[in-house]
């Protein structure tokens, strides 16, 4: 068998049943992280079921690739960003498929090395990104934008009313290094006052969310996948604050929609005809004991939609 697994892959039951992961069927795992949803849909898969797995950081590909080495031709992991997703396919020639997944956000692997930035809890570098391949880095935003430009990150990435206040502090604070730096001067001038997260949560999410453009590759990410479905075929997408939640939300409202055209318009003009049937008119949330045991998939939401 393969190594125990560092990060405790969220929702598995509710992921099963949302793919309808059946014996022989192909799924995509657009991000794979260190293997955990892959290895249990090759399980339920099994015989004849094949993965591919995508993921932009290339530590997370080695990972998952070691730990899944037992099911052999059957997996497959590629370093790319799930925004490449149907042209990784289309090369792989692993077209069409009956399931595509997202797991959206940060991962174990990457909150717990050190060398990333993207944890306020150690000392790290100010990195942050996915992937080594980009350019930006946390330090950069953090260190040369203009205080309007942090204040409209934070504020709105990040959904906190204190950004402005944040900013301001960030800027006077410069130059600042280090994770744990950046999450002091923030604590400072956003004192904690009973709140249940850090207050340096949502500004981390925001700088975070700005380095790796990770709201634009979500909306692409999206459509690709769904051409990439055949019919039948499950896209279940995991969130994990209302940014993301709102994107996938509004995208598969509209694509399970016959029409588009603005209300009030008195003849349909858009042609657009429906891909998809939403499967989940609310989004699924981890059960108290799953949130008790893992306390990382609390503000989980799981939304599913079916290709038509």
């Amino acid at each position: 068998m393969g190594l125990e697994l560092h990060h405790e892959p969220v929702m598995i039951p509710e992921i099963m049943q949302a793919l309808n992961v059946q014996p022989g069927g192909r799924y995509i795992d657009g991000t794979l992280g260190e293997g955990g949803h892959s290895r249990e849909i090759l399980r339920a898969a099994d015989p004849g079921g094949q993965v591919l797995g995508l993921d932009a950081d290339a530590e997370a590909i080695t990972v998952a690739t070691e730990r899944l080495a037992e099911y052999g031709e059957s997996f497959r992991a590629v370093n790319v960003n799930f925004r490449d997703v149907r042209a990784t396919a289309l090369q792989y020639e692993f077209v069409p498929v009956h399931g595509v997944l997202f797991d959206l956000g940060v991962s174990s692997l990457q909150l717990d090395r050190e060398s990333r930035g993207f944890s306020f809890r150690r000392a790290d570098p100010l990195d942050m990104r996915f992937s080594f391949d980009q350019q930006i880095t946390a330090a950069d935003i953090v260190n040369r934008y203009a205080e309007s430009e942090l204040a409209d990150i934070i504020f709105h990435l990040g959904e906190d009313r204190a950004a402005r206040r944040i900013a301001r502090a960030i800027v006077r604070s410069r130059p600042i290094l280090t994770s744990l730096e950046l999450a002091e001067v923030i604590e400072k001038v956003n004192p904690r006052r009973g709140k249940r997260t850090h207050p340096a949560t949502q500004t981390f999410q925001a700088i975070r969310i700005a380095v790796n453009d990770e709201l634009s590759a979500l909306e692409t990410a999206l459509e690709q996948a769904v051409s990439l479905l055949g019919q039948g075929g499950r896209m279940a997408v995991i969130s994990y604050h209302s940014l993301e939640d709102r994107i996938v939300k509004n995208f598969v409202r509209k694509q399970a929609s016959d029409c588009i055209c603005p209300p009030g318009t008195p003849v349909c003009r858009c042609d657009h005809l429906a891909t998809l049937k939403v499967i989940t008119r609310r989004p699924l949330i981890p059960t108290d004991a799953e949130t008790a045991s893992n306390p990382r998939a609390r503000s989980a939401k799981l939304r599913v939609a079916e290709r038509i």
